[in-house]
């Protein structure tokens, strides 16, 4: 009884594995006949009711998304690249495999409703047709001539305007804000790049993880401006963030005359100071790169200033914004002295020119000493002021040729 019963296992597991002699452990025998085993030692009835599934062969191409897939194939996921591994190596594009790819469409030109041609035409159910043959050689070359446009496409690169340098983001215009929620739109306004480099921070997990930051200032050319910092991983998306953070900051900027400021300005933002000077109409801007940019957006076009300290451009930024809102108007400054505010020009002589006068009732007396503002001065002015700046190349003695 055991070794019959240990035959009939054997049998079956040569039936499961496909094997056609297998000796059994315990009994002396060794079929090398399957058929022969089947016929005399296996009953196997016949099944009364066969039922039979059809079921889809699964694997990992239709089980997960066309997302995941791309990840793998671009390597987007992962411990090395969290950790900034491969850096160096060609950057590959996701492509989209169905642009340009129409349900139904073959080379054989069947027309099939619903898919690559209409159901219903003239109030009839369309039925399943073909296409003639011209009409078919006729919609293959337009596949393959857009398809050869959209590879052209991909390989021309748009010339990028022209900042503050070649081949930096400086200056670079962003165009307008993004419209906003409710549908407000910023067609007056234009933005322009400050700033924009790579950042890193140190994690526990993925040690050196790189981001990018972008200053961007928007202006209208009218004394509306302000400026924001945005990050994240890629460059565009910073730039877009920031530019569209920057239009919800807006400071109004007092100019005189539409063209400069209205006064002497000394700010200073931590380590950076900044002295701006009131310039007459066509002057000019003469002053650091950045400030010449913010001063366009703003709409001012006549301006002095002088950069001292540190020049990160963050603060350089917020040193500008913080002078121009805090200035005072002619107007503003006749009221609170409650005096004549006159300005001395070169044309006029030593006559003054009354540009405010107080609402209310002028003052009699004169202002009191301890109001007179304690105004620093810059030596190397006093010294052009008094005529003894010399050049630092009076006493070199120069090669003549």
């Amino acid at each position: 009884m055991a070794a019959s019963w240990l035959c009939g296992s054997g049998v079956l597991r040569a039936l499961w594995r496909g094997c056609v002699s297998l000796p059994v452990n315990g009994s002396g025998c060794h079929y090398t006949n399957l058929a022969w085993v089947l016929q005399t030692r296996c009953y196997i009835s016949a099944p009364c009711s066969v039922t039979v599934q059809q079921c889809r062969q699964s694997s990992f191409f239709n089980k997960m998304t066309a997302d995941e897939l791309w990840k793998g194939v671009l390597a987007e996921t992962g411990a090395g690249t969290r950790k900034g591994r491969g850096k160096r190596i060609k950057k590959k594009f996701k492509r989209d495999l169905n642009r340009g790819q129409i349900i139904g469409e073959g080379r054989s030109g069947f027309l099939w409703p619903g898919l690559n041609a209409p159901v219903m035409k003239s109030g009839a159910v369309q039925t399943i047709g073909q296409r003639d043959e011209e009409e078919q050689v006729k919609v293959q070359s337009d596949i393959i001539r857009q398809r050869d446009e959209w590879e052209k496409r991909r390989k021309i690169k748009v010339k990028r305007e022209r900042g503050w340098t070649g081949s930096s983001w400086g200056g670079i215009s962003l165009g307008p804000p993004d419209p906003g929620l409710n549908g407000e739109t910023y067609e007056d306004f234009d933005s322009r790049v400050i700033e924009l480099k790579n950042v890193f921070n140190m994690t526990a997990k993925e040690g050196r993880r790189k981001s990018v930051s972008a200053l961007v200032v928007v202006g209208n050319g009218n004394g509306a401006a302000g400026f924001a910092v945005g990050k994240a991983s890629d460059r565009m998306t910073a730039l877009r963030k920031a530019k569209n953070r920057a239009i919800h900051y807006l400071h109004y900027i007092e100019r005189y005359q539409n063209h400069t400021i209205c006064h002497d300005i000394t700010t200073t933002f931590k380590r950076t100071t900044i002295r701006m000077k009131k310039q007459n109409k066509g002057h000019g801007l003469h002053c650091h790169r950045a400030i010449i940019t913010i001063c366009k957006l703003i709409g001012i076009t006549d301006l002095y200033a002088k950069l001292s300290g540190s020049n990160n451009l963050l603060n350089l930024t917020r040193a500008v914004f913080k002078g121009l809102a805090k200035q005072e108007t002619h107007q503003e400054l006749a009221d609170k002295k409650n005096l004549y505010v006159v300005e001395f020009r070169e044309e006029c002589g030593p006559l003054p020119i009354i540009v405010a006068s107080p609402n209310g009732d002028v003052r009699k007396e004169p202002e009191p000493m301890d109001e007179v503002p304690n105004t620093k001065l810059e030596w190397s002015e006093v010294r052009v002021a008094q005529g003894i700046k010399r050049s630092s190349w009076a006493n070199v003695k120069r090669t003549v040729w």
